[in-house]
């Protein structure tokens, strides 16, 4: 299957991002940038991370590092969820043998 890729300068250009961003973020490993014929891509599949990271960076001012911590954080906090739900899950039918 062929991934679906997204040009960069077009992208920055439809939803007025600096390109320097997407950088900043191949930068910190937040994004994978490919480059063909000395044009930016990036995969469809990471255009909602893209989508979140613009907001957070031009809506709420937050800052490539920042947008880095608040990704791990948001990570953690989701693993967090599925470890509860799945001791929940191990209470109940532990309380249901009884």
């Amino acid at each position: 299957m062929e991934a679906t890729l997204i040009l960069v300068k077009e992208y920055c250009t439809k939803c007025n991002v600096e390109q320097e961003f997407v950088q900043l973020l191949q930068d910190e490993g937040l994004l994978e940038v490919k480059v063909v014929e000395e044009e930016w891509y990036i995969d469809k599949e990471q255009l909602e991370d893209l989508e979140q990271y613009r907001r957070w960076h031009y809506d709420l001012h937050i800052n490539v590092e920042g947008i880095d911590a608040m990704k791990h954080l948001i990570k953690k906090v989701r693993s967090m969820h599925q470890e509860i739900n799945r001791l929940k899950n191990r209470l109940r039918l532990h309380e249901e043998g009884w």
